[in-house]
C-alpha cells in the first residue's frame, strides 16, 4: 500500500470511529449511522451462523495434539490483550511448559509476489510456511515484517516461540513439530474457531466493556455481547480495584454464570529507551516535568492517564490511527513541536517503539513506558487457570 493510500484507510478509520462513537450527529451522519445499522444486523447473523455451524458440527474444527490456550475478545482492541498474553506465556513457561505463540500478525509485512513465486517453484507447492518471529533463543524478524504486537511479545520473552501466519492450525503443527510445544498461545483468538482451544481466555476492557453495543460495523464489536458465555476465564482489564465493577459483573453473569472473573490492571513498571534498551529510567523522573506524547494505539487516553498519574504535565501529544507506521519525517516533525513546547522527553507506549524508526539527531529523548499485568481481584483463579494449564 503506498503512503498516499496508508494515510487515506487511516484517516477513514478515524472518521468511522468518530461516527459510531456518536460525534457526528448532523443529517448525513445519522443517515450513515441507520446504514451502519442495518449492515450490523447482516454482519451479527453472519457471525451467529458461524458459530451455529461449528456448533454442529457441520463445520469441523481441528484437535492438533496440544494444548490450547486462546486468548482473545468480543472488541476491536483497546482491552491491553498483548500484555496479557505476556503474562500467561512467562506463568506457563516458567512451570517447564514449551509454549508458542500463534499470531495472525496484523499489519505485518507482506511476502511479495516474487517471494511467493520463488517459494513455489523451489517446493513445488503454493503453501508458504509460517513466520517465525523468535524460536525462544532469537529474533528473527523485525518489527515491520513480523508485526508489532508480535514483535515485541518475541522481545519481551525468552525460551517461548512466537510465529505468525493466518493459518493458525498450520503454524501450530509447525511449532509442534519443530519447536516440541506443547502448549500453544492463541493471541486473539477468541473468534478463532479452526482451532479448537481448551481453555477460552476473554478479556473485557472495564473502561469501556462493550463500546456501544452494536456489532461491526454500526459498533466495534466482533460478535454479540451474549457470546462471551464461550469463555472458561474472563479477565476485566484496566480496572482500578473499585467498586464500580459490581455492575459489570453482574451484567456478565447474565450471559456466563460460569467462567472465573479475574480483575486486573496494566501497572506502568519504568521507562526505556527507544533506540538503546536497557536505559532505564524510574517513573518518578516525570513528576513535575514537561513531556510529549506520540501514540499509535486502539486508546491513547489511556496511556496518557498513565503519565498525568505519575505527575507527567503533556504539553504536547498526537494521536494516530491504531498500529500507525510511522515515518522518519513524522518523527522529525514531532520533535521540533517537542522542543517548542518545551518538553524535557517524548515518550510513547512499548508497542508503539518497536514502529518508530530510528533518527539520526535525536534533540529529546524518546522514552516508552514498560507495562506489566498485576492482578488485582482474583490471584488465586489466575494461579488456578495456571495449573490448569500446566498438569492438564
Amino acid at each position: 500500500m503506498g503512503l498516499f493510500n496508508k494515510f487515506k484507510a487511516e484517516n477513514l478509520e478515524q472518521e468511522f470511529l468518530k461516527l459510531i462513537k456518536g460525534k457526528n450527529h448532523n443529517a448525513s451522519g445519522k443517515f450513515m449511522l441507520g446504514l451502519l445499522f442495518v449492515a450490523s444486523r447482516f454482519y451479527r447473523a453472519a457471525v451467529q451462523t458461524r458459530h451455529w455451524l461449528y456448533d454442529n458440527r457441520i463445520i469441523r474444527n481441528r484437535s492438533i495434539g496440544c494444548l490450547v490456550v486462546s486468548i482473545g475478545n468480543l472488541s476491536c482492541g483497546g482491552t491491553g490483550k498483548t500484555p496479557v498474553v505476556e503474562v500467561f506465556a512467562r506463568s506457563i513457561s516458567s512451570q517447564g511448559r514449551k509454549v508458542a505463540i500463534l499470531s495472525r500478525g496484523y499489519r505485518s509485512k507482506k511476502r511479495t509476489f516474487s517471494e511467493k513465486m520463488a517459494h513455489r517453484f523451489a517446493h513445488k507447492k503454493i503453501e508458504l510456511p509460517p513466520r517465525i518471529v523468535s524460536d525462544g533463543n532469537d529474533l528473527l524478524l523485525n518489527a515491520r515484517e513480523a508485526g508489532d504486537e508480535p514483535y515485541m511479545l518475541a522481545s519481551n520473552l525468552k525460551n517461548v516461540s512466537v510465529i505468525v501466519d493466518k493459518d493458525r492450525v498450520k503454524s501450530g503443527l509447525y511449532a509442534i513439530e519443530n519447536f516440541n510445544t506443547d502448549v500453544l498461545i492463541l493471541d486473539d483468538g477468541f473468534q478463532y474457531l479452526m482451532l479448537k482451544p481448551h481453555i477460552n481466555i476473554a478479556l473485557v476492557d472495564s473502561t469501556d466493556p462493550f463500546s456501544n453495543g452494536h456489532v461491526l460495523p454500526r459498533g466495534l464489536l466482533r460478535e454479540p455481547v451474549k457470546n462471551i458465555r464461550r469463555a472458561d476465564y474472563i479477565f476485566l482489564t484496566k480496572s482500578d480495584g473499585s467498586h464500580k465493577l459490581k455492575h459489570l459483573r453482574t451484567f456478565i453473569r447474565r450471559y456466563n454464570k460460569r467462567a472465573e472473573i479475574i480483575e486486573c490492571c496494566h501497572k506502568p513498571q519504568y521507562l526505556d529507551d527507544v533506540f538503546h534498551r536497557g536505559s532505564r529510567l524510574e517513573l518518578t523522573e516525570l513528576k513535575n516535568t514537561k513531556v510529549a506524547s506520540i501514540s499509535a494505539i486502539a486508546c491513547p487516553a489511556s496511556f496518557e492517564r498513565f503519565l498525568e498519574e505519575q505527575g507527567a504535565e503533556i504539553v504536547e501529544r498526537i494521536h494516530y490511527a491504531d498500529h500507525h507506521a510511522y515515518t522518519e519525517q513524522e518523527i522529525i516533525d514531532f520533535i521540533n513541536t517537542a522542543k517548542k513546547a518545551g518538553a524535557k522527553y517524548i515518550l510513547t507506549t512499548e508497542k508503539d517503539a518497536v514502529r518508530i524508526p530510528k533518527i539520526d539527531r535525536l534533540d529529546i529523548p524518546m522514552l516508552f513506558l514498560r507495562i506489566q499485568i498485576d492482578i488485582l481481584n482474583g490471584q488465586e483463579n489466575f494461579e488456578q487457570c495456571i495449573k490448569r494449564i500446566c498438569f492438564i
